[in-house]
């Protein structure tokens, strides 16, 4: 997922181009950049988020993202259940988001907020981050758009409390 250096030029380009104002998707607008389209151009792969995204907008002041999906849903990854709530918030910046809220991971019986993700090139992984802990998975779980679930109130992540 590395970027050459003539690539980082066209990276730059289009956030000039396309940033100076807050960027927003809604279906309704087909001239706007589908969200899994723009998280490559951060060095991000674009099945971090689900495929039922409604909209987004993103605030070239800091990064700052806000990401509508239809509804909250469930994703299962290779080792790993996620849930994702209707709406999720944070900072994107080049291999990195931080500040994340709306979306959870179920570790045993429990389920923990996402708060940070990091892209490790070297190793070709993707690093989560609950808290001050963390867990790498393999970038390539996240190649591909993954396609939201909805599982009933017993996989809720509040039934676990």
């Amino acid at each position: 997922m590395a970027f050459s250096p003539k690539s980082h030029l066209l990276f730059f380009s289009f956030l000039c181009i396309f940033f100076t104002h807050s960027l927003s998707f809604n279906p309704s607008h087909p001239n706007k950049v589908d969200v899994h389209d723009l998280l490559p151009l951060y060095n991000l792969p674009k099945g971090l988020l689900p495929n039922n995204v409604k909209s987004y907008t993103l605030y070239p002041k800091d990064n700052s993202f806000t990401i509508q999906l239809t509804h909250p849903c469930y994703v299962q990854f290779k080792d790993q259940l996620v849930y994702y709530e209707n709406e999720i918030k944070g900072k994107m910046s080049y291999g990195k988001v931080s500040d994340v809220s709306g979306i959870q991971a179920k570790k045993v019986f429990v389920w923990v907020s996402v708060t940070g993700i990091n892209v490790d090139e070297e190793s070709h992984m993707i690093e989560f981050h609950v808290g001050f802990l963390s867990e790498k998975l393999p970038a390539k779980e996240f190649e591909n758009i993954p396609t939201c679930k909805n599982k009933g109130c017993q996989d809720s992540p509040l039934a676990s409390i």
